[in-house]
């Protein structure tokens, strides 16, 4: 019998909002949403990541087709696109279009989420995966 661990880096679900300086709807999401959105089940389910739309896209982020229109949100969940929401619609519009976006997420598979007890014992980001052989 032998038993091999291993540590993956697993990207749990995250919302991409891309944005670019002087976007005038970035500065009200800022305002009315980005405050509050670390404390609701939303942001604690999919973590705000946030990328300036005028500089080359990050390497993890290259499966996604960027607009050029901003602010453009994109659900992602293990390197796939789940949704968008383009643009800002305003505070009510926006927290029923994302509702949507995490109901898709939940048909598609878990969202990423483990049990509460092993998820206090990984470190952010990382999941223990062990293989045993009998």
């Amino acid at each position: 019998m032998f038993i091999v661990c291993a540590s993956v880096n697993v990207r749990a679900a995250e919302l991409v909002m891309y944005e670019q300086a002087g976007c005038g709807w970035c500065e009200t999401f800022d305002r009315e949403i980005a405050p509050i959105y670390p404390k609701t089940p939303e942001g604690q389910r999919a973590p705000l990541r946030r990328v300036n739309i005028d500089r080359p896209a990050p390497p993890d982020l290259s499966f996604i087709e960027v607009e050029r229109l901003a602010p453009l949100f994109v659900l992602v969940d293990k390197g796939k696109e789940i949704g968008r929401i383009r643009g800002y619609p305003g505070e009510d519009h926006f927290w029923g279009l994302l509702a949507m976006l995490i109901r898709k997420l939940d048909a598609v598979g878990t969202g990423g989420q483990r049990s509460p007890s092993f998820e206090k014992s990984l470190r952010p980001g990382w999941l223990i995966v062990c293989i045993r052989d009998v």
